[in-house]
């Protein structure tokens, strides 16, 4: 959802949280300096309340740390963008007041990830119109170079070229691309496109894409578009972001019948979302069977609450720890081959 632009298993359960409230700020509600984007840019000393807590999760669970499949890092001055919009309160953000909690330099947003022990993380980013996506995989690709822990990302869009271009990310080294159906205004089963997917099909490389109606419909999003996409590409490896939100279960349908099809987890059960697209609590025994195919993802940075209230949120489905281990790290591990 931060996607926004302007130009955006074992069901036991935890007898005991991994996490434990260690401020006034830990109910997912933003900081009001948070809010108003003054005061400190990420948090108050590191490490800090947010790095201790993040830590003892992951420790909690025998982890060497987390791999988080859905954080933002794109050229500065289109990031300031994405800000922007999200303070105004744009259409594509349903009108939601969404302060942006990690308001600071790349440097410093990238030293905190570190810092909380995510040990790989992606740079998404997306185009809004044609011309845009091939100057944005330059960007990432000279990101990817100098940040050890990113996984190379790239982007496409719906235009003559695409084919292009998405085969010389490749080339270059893209281990993921990023997608976004809503923020691009595309249909994803363009026949510009069909090229591109079978290129990423073939080479294996995972697509993040932002296809759900959450937290606002576009003109294409939803399973419809996405379904004719998977029948010509079945082994197409989609991330589908934000658990789909808000069709939750229909695209829990693709997952369970397209073997390559993958969830992440951004955003879904944080109080913010629930107040407005909860899940279904139903589809919880969905979500449990299909423990080694959801991923987490955060939208780092532009979460309107701290990074630590995304873990709890997972805890707190008591689907058990051995599911969490396989969101935070075990499958992106796998899937990327760490």
């Amino acid at each position: 959802m931060n996607d926004h632009h302007a130009a955006p298993v074992d069901p036991a359960a935890i007898s005991e949280p991994v996490l434990a409230s260690r401020s006034s700020h830990s109910t997912g509600a933003p900081r009001p300096d948070r809010a108003t984007g003054a005061g400190p840019a990420v948090c108050e000393g590191t490490p800090g309340e947010e790095v201790q807590e993040v830590r003892r999760f992951w420790q909690g669970l025998g982890l060497p740390g987390l791999v988080d499949v859905h954080t933002h890092f794109m050229p500065e001055r289109v990031l300031h963008k994405v800000w922007d919009y999200f303070d105004a309160q744009g259409p594509l953000t349903g009108g939601l007041a969404w302060p942006i909690t990690y308001r600071a330099q790349e440097a410093e947003r990238a030293a905190l990830l570190r810092e909380f022990g995510v040990r790989t993380f992606t740079a998404m980013l997306y185009p809004h119109k044609p011309g845009m996506a091939q100057w944005l995989n330059g960007w990432a690709a000279d990101f990817a170079r100098r940040t050890p822990e990113v996984l190379h990302t790239a982007t496409l869009f719906a235009e003559p070229g695409v084919d292009t271009y998405v085969r010389e990310a490749l080339d270059e080294g893209a281990r993921v691309f990023k997608a976004h159906v809503q923020v691009g205004g595309y249909d994803p089963a363009d026949e510009l496109l069909d090229q591109a997917w079978g290129t990423l099909a073939e080479a294996e490389v995972p697509v993040v894409i932002h296809c759900g109606s959450g937290p606002a419909p576009g003109t294409h999003t939803g399973t419809g578009p996405i379904a004719h996409v998977l029948a010509r590409h079945p082994r197409l490896r989609l991330i589908i972001a934000h658990l789909g939100m808000p069709e939750y279960e229909e695209f829990l349908d693709l997952a369970e019948h397209y073997e390559q099809v993958r969830l992440d987890t951004t955003m879904v059960f944080t109080e913010f979302t629930e107040t407005f697209m909860p899940f279904p609590r139903r589809a919880l025994p969905r979500l449990a069977r299909l423990g080694d195919r959801i991923l987490l993802g955060t939208d780092f940075p532009n979460i309107p609450y701290p990074y630590p209230h995304q873990l709890r949120a997972l805890e707190r489905l008591d689907l058990g720890p051995a599911w969490l281990r396989a969101v935070c790290h075990d499958n992106a591990t796998t899937l990327f081959g760490l």
